[in-house]
């Protein structure tokens, strides 16, 4: 568990190097070109980054007061803006912007269980606009738990949990929600994966 670090603006994200293994090559397009290729209407994608510590902890950030699903907890993530070059791309801004951590490996793709295909579809608060939501398991260049920065505007602090506390629902006395039963899911099935699961190689970007 770790305590609210903030700090002043951060500049503009930097130029990510990812790596990924090859069967992953499909997420490494743009928004609009990967719905246009798959022919789905949804009004967007989005990614959430899947982080976990040495200790095998996972980092989840709460949702700001102000916000909507206000104080629950989700991944690092959020929607691919037409400026980011693949979902990869996606995928690490939304963490350096919302965690100030440089993803610098995708290690696999995370769904909702073991007989699930990738994408988890969403709405809006309003119920009118829906996305589809793709997990990473990503790795960091920080190689201690205390580098995470966190926006104020969107989070209020983080904790790193494991997977016993995530489905207690709680890091001693601090209560950790998921924001809903798809993100709990999601965080689950990127535990089981890390436990049943032997890591594909990778491919330069």
């Amino acid at each position: 568990m770790a305590t609210s670090q903030t700090s002043p603006p951060r500049p503009s994200p930097p130029s990510f190097t990812l790596t990924y293994p090859p069967s992953l090559e499909l997420y490494n397009t743009p928004a609009a070109t990967w719905l246009a290729t798959h022919n789905k209407t949804w009004d967007g994608l989005a990614t959430a980054a899947l982080v976990f510590s040495p200790s095998n902890r996972i980092l989840l950030l709460p949702r700001a007061a102000h916000d909507s699903m206000p104080n629950l907890r989700e991944p690092p993530g959020g929607a691919a803006d037409p400026e980011d070059a693949s979902l990869f791309a996606a995928c690490a801004r939304e963490l350096w912007e919302e965690a100030g951590l440089t993803a610098t490996r995708v290690v696999r793709v995370v769904t909702e269980g073991a007989d699930r295909e990738p994408g988890s579809v969403f709405t809006n608060r309003t119920g009118k606009i829906f996305f589809c939501r793709f997990a990473f398991e990503v790795e960091v260049a920080e190689e201690e738990e205390g580098a995470v920065r966190i926006d104020p505007e969107e989070h209020q602090d983080f904790v790193w949990a494991t997977e016993g506390e995530v489905r207690a629902g709680g890091v001693g006395e601090k209560e950790i929600p998921a924001t809903n039963g798809q993100m709990m899911r999601i965080i689950l099935d990127g535990f089981r994966r890390r436990r049943e699961e032997v890591v594909e190689g990778v491919e330069g970007r």
